[in-house]
């Protein structure tokens, strides 16, 4: 294992939860332990692992029935994943310590319009194991099974969210799920908010290019941080119980910045190997953004659609380029990939 000091003090002495972003087993017990406590995964993600470290998912694969199709297909080889990792992390998940032992699945990233279905599949991947995160996307109709999903007492995650204005209205809507379930004599689950800075990052550097914007390279890269520490802010001020969740990173900056941070932090391997062992261990998260940096960001109209509280309605949440984008890729690289998945020859 490959030891990185820095992401033990991380995770042990400042209030910041590190969870691994891969499915791959090797990497996964290396980022335990460096102290990860809790896994995300995504449609991607497991059509990865079980290609490229079929091997160690063969016997489990085995086990599934022959013949499967379409979502029950798909779910079979995400249950094969998460329902491993799941039963790995449960003894974390049994000492009752908030934000750790979890493990997440997402839902169908084809229906990110369709909140019935995506309460039904909620119901579904939560009933594997009481660790296991719903990932659900972060728009109109997400943020509305979301809400029942709170409701009813789920583990849920608004994900394929880049923007302020997401993630607040994901807050918003955790309170009122929150308030119905202990109406109705229900415990409330783990609810998360994520804000995917790296990939906002992408996605302002394009437009930047394409549009001519006054903007540095130097600026882009802060664009994420800027608008998850303004979030984090309002989230406190608010009360919102609701965990932030950085993912999507692209630099050991999107880590190092935001650190001290009482977030659960969503680490790729790639990142972790960006961050040297001998970062200075220090809490940055009161250091704000500068304010030249944001002036420059905000001549971006789709920045001030991501910083500014009010920057979109939900209803465009869905238009959103990175979203798009975002979607795409767990449909194309993921979930379909997955419906196309021969297991039966491994």
């Amino acid at each position: 294992m490959s030891e990185n000091k820095y992401l033990q003090w991380f995770s042990s002495k400042t209030p910041s939860i590190y969870w691994h972003d891969s499915a791959v087993r090797a990497e996964q017990l290396e980022a335990f332990g460096n102290g990860a406590v809790g896994m995300t995964t995504n449609p991607f993600l497991i059509n990865s692992t079980l290609h490229s470290d079929t091997a160690f998912w063969k016997e489990r694969l085995a086990q599934l029935p022959a013949g499967l199709s379409g979502d029950e297909k798909v779910q079979s080889l995400i249950h094969c994943v998460t329902g491993y990792y799941a039963q790995e992390t449960r003894p974390i998940f049994d000492k009752g310590i908030p934000g750790k032992g979890y493990v997440c699945a997402q839902t169908n990233p084809n229906k990110t319009g369709d909140t019935e279905y995506m309460i039904a599949q909620a119901k579904t991947l939560a009933s594997w194991a009481p660790n296991i995160v719903v990932k659900l996307p972060a728009t109109n109709a997400g943020i509305a099974a979301y809400e029942e999903c709170v409701a009813l007492g789920l583990n849920v995650a608004a994900t394929v969210s880049f923007t302020v204005p997401q993630v607040l209205t994901v807050g918003e809507a955790a309170e009122r799920g929150k308030k119905r379930a202990e109406a109705n004599g229900v415990k409330p689950g783990l609810t998360i908010a994520v804000l995917m800075v790296g990939r906002l990052d992408d996605y302002l550097r394009d437009v930047a290019h394409d549009s001519g914007a006054n903007v540095q390279e130097s600026d882009i890269v802060q664009a994420g941080i800027a608008c998850i520490k303004k979030a984090y802010n309002i989230f406190n001020e608010r009360g919102y119980t609701t965990y932030l969740m950085p993912a999507g990173c692209r630099g050991a900056n999107q880590v190092v910045e935001l650190a001290g941070a009482k977030m659960i932090f969503s680490i790729a391997p790639k990142i972790t190997k960006l961050i040297a062992s001998d970062t200075a261990c220090e809490e940055r998260i009161q250091v704000p953004v500068a304010a030249d940096v944001i002036d420059r960001l905000m001549t971006m109209p789709e920045f001030r659609k991501a910083y500014e509280e009010d920057g979109m309605t939900r209803e465009q949440f869905i238009t959103y380029g990175s979203t798009n984008r975002t979607t795409d890729q767990f449909i194309n690289d993921g979930w379909n990939p997955l419906a196309a998945f021969d297991y039966s020859n491994i």
